[in-house]
């Protein structure tokens, strides 16, 4: 069925059956009943959980879903996702942030902030920070006890080697007047991660600095997350109730209105001050069906609700469309890989003018065919369409 709908497109079609470009898919239709309870179906293109593509910031996604997971579970008083937090160093290739107190509490040091940042322009320091409050043995055992026991989340988002990422830093969380509320020494993960898919090597070259090495790159050590494992917490997030209780996330109904509003919302739209000028235009982070374009209107009656990945050549977006105007709505995720000199690292990919292109035509294709799509029950989205931004 997806397939049949990619070759309506003579343009979709002639990169999705390149083997080169590495596509994979994930199509989920989602039909309601009478109690505008969903069911979903999924329909896939090439996917291939053995086929190893680099997430990059698509493990954003369940990092910032357990970051506020273990504020729950801490129950510490006082500390929840508006609590200052500083960052220590206790090992090489670590930076702190010191405990400050700003004026604007948009500029403050706090789970809640760094995940906004995430969130809305995908912000690598803000994650690094939450990393490294999880720690790299508990975010991952915790992702197998969800039910990921194939994901790898290893590295920062910075120069850090594998032995310097299982090194992560002391936290404490302060009140405005510097008071400590709870401290977490610095951890480490005695037994690293390695690919579950055995070595893994890319490319026919790598750059270094100005050096380009004529072997192909490791990624054995590196981020690893399926993407039918992001769409899958994609799903539980915004449709908890749909996985079983032992898939689910710990969280509060104010953790998934959080979540919900800076999943959708625009730099813009967010209410967050950082954000407030014109930095970042609408479509930044949407590549499905807006391709990054800053020239296309913003449709205020569809929200998207996304994480996004671009790195190494490599191009994903994971998301869930629901339109107001039209009554209708989806998932849909895809990954594909733009690097047509095979060298890892040289900047030079063809995102601009193949990736981004395709994922919005397949993103517009699959929204237009949806608005189409005979339904029972036509869904009530009243609740993804909330007016207000969730602090």
């Amino acid at each position: 069925m997806l397939d049949s709908l990619i070759h309506t497109s003579p343009e979709l079609t002639r990169i999705a059956t390149n083997p080169e470009y590495e596509l994979q898919i994930i199509y989920t239709q989602i039909n309601r009943d009478a109690q505008n309870r969903p069911s979903f179906i999924p329909h896939t293109y090439q996917l291939n959980p053995g086929q190893y593509f680099n997430p990059a910031s698509l493990v954003k996604l369940p990092v910032v879903a357990l970051s506020l997971e273990k504020l729950n579970k801490l129950n510490k008083p006082g500390v929840h996702r508006r609590t200052i937090m500083a960052t220590g160093t206790a090992w090489r290739c670590q930076t702190p942030v010191r405990f400050a107190a700003p004026a604007d509490s948009d500029q403050a040091a706090t789970v809640g902030n760094y995940i906004k940042r995430m969130l809305l322009v995908s912000d690598n320091l803000a994650y690094n920070r939450l990393y490294e409050f999880l720690g790299q043995r508990p975010l991952n055992d915790r992702l197998a006890q969800l039910g990921y026991p194939n994901a790898r989340i290893t590295r920062r988002f910075a120069p850090c080697d594998t032995n310097a990422n299982r090194y992560t830093n002391p936290i404490s969380f302060h009140t405005i007047q510097g008071d400590t509320l709870y401290k977490q020494a610095a951890q480490y993960n005695a037994v690293p991660y390695t690919s579950p898919l055995g070595r893994v090597l890319k490319g026919q070259a790598y750059q270094v600095g100005r050096r380009v090495i004529r072997r192909p790159y490791d990624f054995t050590t590196a981020n690893h997350l399926p993407l039918a494992d992001v769409t899958a917490v994609l799903q539980s997030i915004l449709f908890p109730s749909s996985v079983s209780a032992s898939r689910r996330f710990n969280l509060t109904s104010s953790d998934y209105a959080f979540l919900r509003w800076y999943l959708h919302a625009t730099p813009h739209q967010s209410g967050f001050r950082p954000y407030a000028p014109a930095q970042y235009f609408d479509a930044y982070k949407k590549y499905l069906y807006y391709g990054r374009d800053p020239k296309l209107p913003y449709q205020a009656s569809l929200r998207i609700y996304n994480i996004v990945g671009m790195s190494h050549g490599y191009l994903a977006d994971v998301a869930y469309f629901a339109d107001s105007l039209h009554q209708s709505e989806f998932m849909l995720s895809a990954v594909l890989y733009v690097n047509k000199d095979g060298i890892i690292n040289d900047g030079a990919y063809e995102y601009a003018s193949i990736g981004l292109p395709f994922l919005a035509q397949l993103g517009r294709l699959i929204q237009q065919y949806e608005t189409q799509r005979a339904r029972q029950f036509r869904p009530n989205l009243a609740e993804f369409f909330a007016p207000e931004p969730i602090r």
